[in-house]
């Protein structure tokens, strides 16, 4: 079936395997073609499929190969590259060109959200004044998968004059950049999964892991928490899961409660008035002693409830959360027991009510 998008002639000005005025047209018009052509014929899916699977299995034979690294020559770099970023007072400035540009921006990101002070800086606007945004305490992570990249000669040649440190990641060990730097973390060096071996394709997944591994170790040694996590990601379903029940639970008068010898009629006055599902009932003390939901009363409906106090049909030891619980814990507890609403407490005391709809409305269900 022809897609729409492209036209069955070529475009004016292509006469097959001559020149056209510019490359780029010509370039364009071939493009447009291939494309035709793969619309034009049947495709085959099964070679789609096989061809996906060959792509991974390559890059996952490349991950391999880096794993092994770490057993040998690249154990040693890797912890001088985790001593030294650790004692940075500064930020980390992760750096690249091309593919390299674009897994250094996503390293940095990813520094940044777990307790790593970073930006991204690109190396043709480094040379263009950015520089100045690289200061005496910062260190430098370079990436480049050849180790030759032109457009990195500024940015080390200012790292090697001020004497800030310089990690390298690259392939190349007797590179440009490789010899320039303090440590140089050497991926091994593996085959694209590209047939013609030109596409990027394993190559920045190497270094794509290696800067998740440099965060996740960063991470660790720091004891980086959950909490601190969610410093840095406060919005979003991530955040919404790091919040602890405290922040949104219903307290005081909201807390749908009755005391021991209450009976059901009365109960459930309360019980729908709150509109939780549920009513929790307490011992003369205050302490939790158990809970009424709808499904208790749907079950106690063939007797007389006029005369029942809450004691009798009353679940006792009901599930309750501490007020430090995070919501996505909460959210699980939920669905494990298949309950819309959990009881907050503090040391058997009900402080407050956390249901299913709360957990919604901040985004963490």
């Amino acid at each position: 079936m022809v897609n729409d998008w492209f036209p069955l002639r070529p475009p004016d000005g292509f006469e097959g395997g001559g020149a056209t005025k510019n490359g780029q047209r010509r370039g364009k018009a071939l493009t447009v073609l291939a494309m035709q052509a793969i619309n034009d014929s049947e495709l085959d899916k099964t070679a789609a499929v096989d061809s996906a699977k060959r792509t991974i299995s390559t890059e996952r034979d490349g991950l391999s190969a880096l794993r092994d690294a770490l057993d040998g020559s690249l154990a040693d770099a890797f912890g001088k590259a985790i001593e030294r970023i650790a004692a940075v007072r500064g930020r980390i400035i992760v750096t690249g060109v091309g593919k390299s540009g674009h897994i250094a921006s996503k390293i940095a990101a990813t520094f940044a959200s777990t307790g790593t002070p970073a930006f991204f800086v690109h190396p043709a606007e480094a040379n263009h004044g950015d520089l100045g945004m690289i200061g005496s305490d910062d260190a430098i992570l370079a990436l480049s998968w050849s180790g030759e990249t032109a457009e990195l000669k500024g940015i080390v040649s200012y790292s090697r004059r001020f004497r800030i440190p310089l990690i390298a990641v690259t392939s190349g060990e007797n590179s440009a950049l490789a010899l320039a730097a303090d440590v140089v973390l050497l991926l091994p060096r593996v085959t694209e999964a590209c047939p013609h071996g030109l596409a990027p394709t394993t190559s920045p997944l190497l270094q794509l892991a290696m800067g998740d591994a440099i965060a996740i170790a960063l991470l660790e040694a720091r004891g980086f928490t959950a909490v601190d996590f969610k410093t840095f990601h406060p919005g979003g379903s991530l955040g919404a899961s790091l919040t602890h029940v405290r922040e949104i639970m219903h307290r005081g008068d909201e807390i749908p409660l009755v005391p021991l010898g209450t009976l059901i009629p009365d109960a459930m006055k309360v019980l729908s008035g709150k509109r939780f599902g549920c009513v929790a009932v307490h011992n003369d003390d205050g302490s939790l002693a158990g809970i009424i939901t709808d499904g208790d009363l749907s079950r106690n409906l063939h007797r007389n409830l006029v005369t029942v106090r809450v004691e009798e049909i009353m679940t006792r030891n009901p599930k309750t959360v501490p007020t430090s619980m995070l919501a996505s814990a909460a959210l699980a507890l939920l669905n494990e027991h298949n309950i819309g609403a959990l009881i907050v407490t503090e040391d058997r005391f009900p402080v407050g009510i956390v249901h299913f709809h709360d957990l919604l409305r901040i985004g963490a269900a």
